[in-house]
């Protein structure tokens, strides 16, 4: 089950209704509620994922209690948690990885013969997703951070909660978990709040998504019969399709949340308006990028060492995350990319130098300001090029064709329907998201103070939004993931 489906539609109000007005009586029924809902969401797929889900969800409740009876045999202790953490990558790593390694070994050392070695399993939805939030309990557990709960039931409502379990965001024991351990009371302001993240949610996947996803696919497919001109355009719009798509997703389940009184993450703040690389990985991805730096980075040592260890600390990290996205050497390479742009800020110590939103206060950004948010978008850009492509073949088809120009008249293409209509919905929507840029989301309307303007605004973003909408419009890019 998708949000962008009929089927959601009518999902989510029978499970509002039932969760407010039958279960909401009882926090324990309404947390079983909320597993149960969560199991036929995700099982809507592919009921024997449920099997998946259960296992990692019960060994880390379990190991959580085990780990805490035994704080005062830390030796223990660290066995029981390394015996979980092996566990669950164990299980994310034979149904994302092992095809990979197999094929890479067929390749090295068979001459490309995978008779017999490659299982072809298929990867479950949101598994890297689910498996680091349920880690992130047993860790925080060991670390003394939170106390396990003995409630079962709590515990697989934390891991498996529907909003954001198949896309994140990946939350906290520390922050999601209390929330269900406490009575929730309906606050209508609050819900409110989460129909208009969920309307902005829609729009961004949606209207522009999905739309250029179309003139995207049909580039990439086809990558050496296009022109310079035609690449440089799809990739600017491959950089808004990914963020319009899991920030669009991600809109959609914080906005979800807040209709059942549970406060999740923020995971995205502008991306796009930041003035280097670094404030780029503070804005994007959020959950992931402070989780692997306080379950990985940190340990590691940080940036508490030496410039070299430093520098070996953060290439690892974002190694790692390219990895985390799929078993395919794009995903490593885009990865590294990032990493030698972070490192020079890093190892000056200009990585913390813009933590505050760009140009507080002002209409629009400086000159100066303009420039760098402009020189990061391009270096993003090239980037999500990497990420994209199919292998590393065609990465590099890419860069090649963008560098031959048959003549100058190719940049007709940015003024052609196929490509101007969706910038028109692209700017619409930068705009929206600059004078919100200080909040939560795009549609918080904190500074239009006419109800009929917000009405008037509600209703052309939900026509127009109905309008682009196809039943059987894609899939959301990170579920892959």
């Amino acid at each position: 089950m998708t949000f962008n489906s009929l089927i959601f539609a009518a999902f989510l109000p029978i499970v509002f209704c039932l969760y407010w007005f039958v279960f909401g009586r009882n926090l324990r029924w309404q947390n079983a509620f909320v597993v149960a809902a969560s199991y036929v969401f995700y099982g809507w797929w592919n009921w024997k994922f449920l099997i998946l889900i259960a296992i990692t969800s019960f060994c880390s409740w379990g190991s959580g209690l085990l780990i805490y009876n035994c704080k005062d045999d830390r030796r223990k202790a660290r066995w029981i948690s390394a015996a979980n953490i092996i566990l669950n990558l164990g299980i994310l790593g034979l149904f994302k990885y092992y095809d990979f390694f197999a094929q890479s070994f067929a390749d090295l050392f068979l001459g490309g013969k995978t008779d017999g070695i490659l299982l072809n399993l298929i990867l479950p939805v949101g598994i890297s997703f689910y498996t680091f939030q349920a880690l992130s309990y047993s860790i925080d557990v060991y670390r003394g951070k939170i106390e396990p709960t003995k409630d079962i039931v709590q515990f697989f409502a934390y891991v498996s909660f529907f909003p954001q379990l198949v896309a994140g965001p990946i939350e906290r024991s520390t922050n999601l978990l209390p929330q269900f351990g406490r009575e929730r009371v309906f606050d209508y302001s609050q819900a409110v709040d989460g129909l208009r993240q969920m309307l902005w949610g829609y729009f961004k996947k949606i209207v522009i998504a999905d739309w250029c996803g179309i003139y995207v696919d049909k580039v990439f497919g086809d990558i050496p019969g296009q022109s310079g001109a035609k690449l440089i355009a799809a990739g600017i719009l491959f950089a808004f399709q990914i963020y319009a798509d899991f920030s669009g997703y991600t809109d959609i389940a914080i906005g979800t949340a807040k209709l059942f009184g549970i406060k999740l993450m923020r995971n995205f703040a502008t991306p796009y308006f930041s003035r280097d690389i670094a404030e780029f990985w503070r804005r994007w991805h959020i959950s992931l990028t402070t989780w692997f730096r306080d379950y990985l980075y940190i340990p590691m040592g940080g940036s508490r060492c030496s410039k070299p260890r430093v520098a070996l600390n953060t290439m690892v990290i974002f190694l790692v995350s390219g990895f985390w996205h799929g078993a395919n050497w794009t995903f490593i390479a885009w990865g590294a990319f990032h990493a030698l742009l972070f490192l020079p800020l890093i190892l000056t110590g200009n990585n913390r130098k813009y933590k505050e939103i760009v140009a507080p206060g002002r209409i629009l950004p400086s000159f100066k300001e303009f420039w760098q948010i402009l020189l990061t978008f391009s270096l993003v850009t090239i980037g999500w090029v990497i990420f994209r492509a199919d292998s590393l073949s065609q990465a590099w088809s890419f860069f090649v064709g963008v560098c031959h120009w048959n003549s100058i008249g190719e940049i007709s293409v940015f003024f052609k329907d196929d490509f101007l209509i969706r910038a028109v919905w692209i700017a619409i929507m930068l705009f929206v998201e600059w004078i919100d840029r200080g909040e939560e989301h795009g549609l918080s309307m904190r500074g239009v103070r006419h109800r009929a303007i917000r009405y008037a605004i509600y209703f052309a973003v939900i026509l127009v939004t109905i309008l682009y909408f196809d039943d059987g419009s894609p899939k959301f890019i990170y579920f892959q993931f």
